[in-house]
Formats: C-alpha cells, structure tokens, sequence
C-alpha cells in the first residue's frame, strides 16, 4: 500500500474521533507485514490522562486480530505538522523490527512525507530477553 492511500485512510478514519475537549482529532492507519490494515482514533476522556491517541489504537486493534509486526503507520490531524508522541513511538518500536525500519507517514507543510520510526526515535527501549 502506498503511503498517500495510508494517509487518506488514515484522514477518512480521523472524523471519527471523540475530541469533544481538545478538537484535535487524529487518525492512524497500520499497515501490517502480511498487508493487513488496521485503523484507530484518539478517544479523549474527561481525566485527560486516560485519553488514548489514535496509533495506540490502532496498534491495539492490529493485536487483537493477531498482528505482530508493523511495516508503516500514517498519522492524521486536523493540525499540521502533528507527529507521534513519545508514548507511541515506543509502542510502535515494540511491534517493529529490530531495526525501526517502519516507515512513518505523516503530513508536513501540506505535503506528504515519511520517516523511519528510527529517526523518530533513536536509543529505543528494548527488553532483551
């Protein structure tokens, strides 16, 4: 799948976001190794710490259906230049390779780019078992 479709899908799934408080609704869409995808949307809370953000989400609903490894992610915002937090770059670490090589879509300036989760995060936490 190319990035542009992931970005759209990603777009598409963003109006259905719960972001009475905030307004700023985000939408992801995983593209999994064997080509599946899964999508998910931030869900606020009113205890703003207990908002989930849409990649978690999507990374969650991949597992449940039994994904383990991610190939690229796409983030959508109703503001530019939005990027993952923290939180789920490692969450997207912990489904990538060894290496991070999953390709990170995102919308900068108005046009679509992308990223290795690697330049995202570099010196990721690893449990090394």
């Amino acid at each position: 799948m190319e990035d542009t479709a992931l970005l759209d899908l990603a777009e598409e799934v963003a109006r259905n976001a719960y972001s009475p408080y905030s307004k700023f609704s985000v939408g992801a869409a995983i593209l999994w190794k064997g080509g599946e995808v899964t999508t998910g949307v931030n869900v606020e809370n009113a205890s703003y710490p207990l908002t989930v953000c849409a990649e978690r989400n999507a990374v969650a609903s991949g597992i449940a259906q039994g994904q383990r490894q991610i190939s690229a992610v796409a983030v959508w915002a109703n503001s530019e230049n939005v990027s993952p937090c923290g939180a789920c770059r490692q969450v997207l670490a912990e489904f990538s390779d060894p290496d991070l090589n999953v390709r990170v879509c995102l919308v900068k300036d108005g046009e679509p780019t992308s990223f290795l989760l690697s330049a995202l995060l570099p010196e990721a936490f690893r449990f090394d078992t």
